[in-house]
This record gives C-alpha cells, structure tokens and sequence, in this order.
C-alpha cells in the first residue's frame, strides 16, 4: 500500500474513521471521506470538543470502500486542522463531495438556498492529512461486530480490525478480542477504544458504539461501554427525524457560538 493507493481509496469511500491520542486515551469518530489536495474531512462543529483534543498527528481509515474489491486500509500522518466558522471553503468543491456520499448533507446543504437556511451544517473543522507516514492495508468489516481497536504504539494511534463472540460486557467485564487478520494483538496493558458504527440506507441514523479500558494480550478489561453492534439500524420515523435534527442544529450552533467566543465576535 502507497500514497496513491490512499488517495484513491479515501476519494472512492463513502465513510471511514479519523482516529488519534488525546490525554486521556485513544478517540475516533465516523467520517465522510473527502478529497482536495491531500485525504481530508470537515466535521461539523458538534464535534468541537473533539476537534480541539486533537494533536498534530493522526490515522484516517476506509472503512466502507467503493466497491466490493475496495481496499480497506490505515493511514497515519501528519494533520492540519482549520476551523471554518462560515463554512468558505467547505462551501466549494468540498461540500459538493459531501452531499453526494452523504443524503442527511444533501438535504441540509444541497442548494445555494439550503445552505443559507442551514449556516449551522456549513461550518466546519477541515482535517488534513498533509504528509503520510505510513499506508496499511486492514481486513475488511464485514459484519456489524467488527471494528476497530485504536491504541498508542510508539507515539502514534495503531489501528486494527476486531471482532468478539460477545459485546455486550459492560464496565468491571472483559471481552475476548479476535483479530480479523488472525494476528496477536499482544496487549501490554495500555489504553484502548474499541468503536464500530453502523448506519441506516438513508445515514440519517448512524449510531457509534464504543469499548474502552485497558487491552491485556487479546482480552479487553471494560472500564466504559456505550451502544452495541446493530446489524441492520432502521431508518428514521417522521418524528425521529425531527427530533434528531433539531438535536443536531442545536449542537452545531453551540459549537460555532463557542468558536466565536474565542474570535471575540
């Protein structure tokens, strides 16, 4: 796996994952893979907590290929991060990428109209990766029990793909963690986060769920869970939808209101 193998897996996926180290353990989050010069992506600014533990170096991952033939893989690198309060750059070719791998984009912001009723969806945190260090190939997910295990090795986020019999353990349990690629995990007692997510046709809902603890040998010891594996999440009843998109609006409006608080606007 090379550079121009990431450029065209990153450009032909329809989601991946952004995966980093922060102070306290590894993160992730589902992304929508975009592409300008280098692999990038904007997050809306509900994310903002996330976007400020961010450090200067990070792993994008494919997690949904174009195409059954696809490579899934890993890419750790170098990031730059730029907040885009009035959504200026994301309103360019990004935004036309988005709304095309991304229905929920597409019915906020997919008309010159839209975007204005919708400022909120256009502001975003644009996360690049400007010099890669490293390309792997990863087994693809092919179920809802698969995910990806993030974890520090030598100063960097190591990405794998797992699987377990049974995720339901909550916190004081431990879960037996099989690698897709029948490798020996080799835990040594250091932080770890396993996160898979799913999503409905539409991407209206698309729920993450999460492991965290401590990762001896193959076995993760529980300190936090949060969701489960659904293989097939339905979609939206009316309400639902309403409901979640207020939600949404309301924290992307808190994140920009707090980006200019520190703008002094």
């Amino acid at each position: 796996m090379n550079v121009n193998d990431l450029a065209t897996a990153w450009r032909g996926a329809s989601t991946g994952e952004l995966c980093w180290l922060t102070a306290d353990g590894p993160a992730a989050v589902p992304v929508v893979p975009l592409m300008v010069d280098q692999p990038c992506l904007a997050l809306p600014l509900a994310h903002l907590s996330a976007v400020d533990s961010l450090p200067g170096r990070a792993a994008f991952c494919v997690s949904a290929p174009a195409g059954p033939d696809g490579p899934t893989l890993v890419a750790t690198g170098t990031i730059s991060v730029r907040l885009d309060v009035r959504g200026e750059e994301f309103g360019g070719d990004l935004v036309e990428q988005e709304v095309l791998k991304h229905p929920p984009s597409r019915l906020r912001v997919g008309s010159l109209m839209a975007r204005k009723e919708n400022w909120w969806w256009m502001a975003r945190a644009l996360v690049s990766l400007v010099e890669v260090d490293e390309v792997r190939a990863l087994p693809a997910r092919t179920r809802a029990q698969d995910a990806v295990l993030v974890r520090e090795e030598a100063s960097d986020a190591r990405v794998d793909v797992v699987t377990a019999e049974d995720w339901s353990a909550g916190p004081g349990r431990e879960v037996e963690l099989w690698p897709r690629d029948g490798g020996d995990l080799a835990g040594d007692g250091g932080r770890a986060l396993v996160m898979g997510h799913q999503a409905s046709p539409d991407l209206e809902r698309w729920e993450r769920w999460t492991r965290t603890g401590t990762l001896w040998g193959q076995t993760l010891r529980v300190e936090a869970a949060d969701g489960a594996p659904d293989p097939d999440p339905r979609p939206y009843r009316l309400l639902e939808r309403l409901r979640n998109h207020r939600e949404v609006e309301r924290a992307c409006k808190a994140g920009v209101a707090a980006v200019e608080r520190r703008l002094g606007r």
